[in-house]
């Protein structure tokens, strides 16, 4: 593999490229008008444009990228997360023209794209699921009848997608039908399809991840956990690694038991296995992830492995050279994602020219990054701007440096989730590891975010007038 395609935008983008160059691969980047002047662009060998600003003219064009790969002479496409990579379709296409997919064969993608089916591929090996009902249902009377048999609260599911779209929770069955319509409406709307499912709700769940890596002879080695309990509508903020609640012995079960996903859909490549955690350390499958995830840095800062790397050589047909037993964790990670947000206004996007925009740097600190001072953030895409990465020999290390690292990544423009990183850092609750996926809902308060912000405002106010003062005083000296 001499020359890899990377079909996406951002900071993937650039992540995947940085392998590539150290793996002696030459990189071809793709992008739309509206990201002809992303460093992404710059820092690829070569530099495509496939199509306007909207990402279905662009970005999801998977035809248009095929033919720059063809024209380019191109080995392998790598497709980031999001937009084309956990189509199946395309992973198809790219095969049937004699070019790499680095990531799973389609097969294992429609398997486990629907969430019915994943679980349908996983009940001979014996892994715990959440009680609920193993088929799709948009009959609302009959779907009915099955809750009340699970018993409230309920959560409905569509079975077609994720993001939290089409998902409802029921607590009780007089609200059972207006939801149920609402969540067939949503997923139709999302996904194309309105089929949801039903499975009993969780009350207070932790969100734990498995990273997996597969290669073409049999191998599968899970690579430990992510905690990724704090999330806003559903959407992941915070991740670290490890899990601070995980005993080396659940540690063990979740990973032997993602290892069983893996293995029922013929898995090759990086991949995710998603489980629930409830108060009482009990876990249940939820789904898998058939792609690199957002949060994979934090598994690379507790292993040293370069999960990009290995995706690459076991597309290229190569054997995993790292044994199970082989694997430790390092040290602890923390991750958040920076997003160009309003935290104090619902998380609403914040679009606009990134006036200042200066990221943090030392020792134990990785920022992710696909944007440049003077950009303008487009309101196309996804509205990530960075990841920002700490490490520490310990949970408290890796906490304290992330609070450091917030405070000197410097944004001006937008608004951005970095004071809410802060909130989260600073939270007894999340410091103490006692949390769980409704963090965001129990304890954070905009107010006290802009009490905070105004309170900051107020004494750099401060400062700037004692500066200017002293300032004042050295001008009218006397000249002797």
């Amino acid at each position: 593999m001499k020359k890899i395609l990377v079909a996406n935008r951002g900071e993937i983008a650039i992540r995947v490229m940085q392998t590539a160059k150290k793996m002696g691969i030459k990189t071809v980047a793709v992008y739309s008008v509206a990201d002809r002047n992303a460093p992404h662009v710059k820092f690829a060998d070569e530099a495509v444009c496939i199509g306007e600003a909207p990402s279905n003219q662009s970005y999801l064009r998977g035809d248009k990228i095929i033919e720059v790969c063809k024209t380019l002479r191109v080995d392998g496409i790598h497709p980031g997360y999001g937009f084309l990579s956990e189509n199946a379709d395309f992973a198809d296409l790219v095969e049937k023209n004699n070019i790499t997919f680095i990531g799973p064969k389609s097969k294992a993608m429609h398997m486990m794209g629907n969430k019915l089916a994943a679980k349908d591929a996983v009940k001979d090996y014996e892994i715990p699921m959440v009680p609920g009902v193993d088929e799709a249902i948009t009959d609302v009377a009959k779907a009915k009848e099955i809750a009340v048999q699970i018993g409230f609260p309920i959560l409905i599911k569509a079975a077609a997608g994720g993001g939290g779209k089409g998902m409802r929770v029921v607590n009780n069955e007089a609200e059972f039908e207006s939801q149920m319509n609402r969540a067939i409406s949503e997923a139709t709307s999302a996904f194309g399809d309105g089929s949801v499912f039903i499975e009993k709700y969780v009350g207070s769940p932790r969100h734990i991840e498995i990273q997996v890596m597969a290669d073409g002879h049999g191998n599968i080695l899970y690579l430990f956990e992510r905690e990724c309990s704090v999330q806003r509508r559903h959407q992941k903020v915070v991740e670290e690694a490890p899990s601070s609640v995980l005993t080396p012995e659940i540690r063990k079960a979740m990973g032997e038991a993602a290892v069983k996903v893996a293995k029922a859909c013929d898995y090759i490549g990086a991949g995710t296995v998603e489980f629930l955690l409830d108060e009482n350390k009990n876990f249940y499958f939820l789904e898998m992830n058939t792609r690199l995830q957002v949060e994979h840095p934090v598994t690379e800062m507790i292993t040293g492995m370069d999960l990009v790397e290995m995706q690459i050589r076991v597309a290229r047909g190569e054997a995993l050279q790292i044994k199970q037993e082989d694997l430790k964790i390092n040290g602890h990670a923390m991750e958040l994602r920076v997003y160009a947000e309003d935290p104090l206004n619902d998380f609403l996007p914040s679009v606009g020219n990134l006036e200042v925009y200066q990221i943090p740097v030392g020792n134990g600190i990785r920022v992710d990054n696909g944007f440049e001072q003077g950009m303008d953030v487009p309101i196309y895409y996804d509205p990530m701007l960075a990841k920002l990465i700490t490490y520490g020999k310990t949970r408290e290390e890796s906490i304290e440096l992330m609070i450091e690292a917030i405070a000197n990544y410097k944004v001006e423009g937008i608004s951005t989730t970095l004071p809410f990183g802060t909130f989260v850092m600073e939270h007894e609750a999340f410091r103490s590891g006692d949390f769980d996926t409704h963090f965001v809902k129990k304890y954070y308060d905009a107010e006290v975010l802009k009490a905070q912000a105004e309170k900051e405002a107020e004494i750099a106010a401060v400062v700037a007038l004692k500066q200017y003062l002293e300032d004042q005083k050295i001008l009218r000296l006397p000249i002797n």
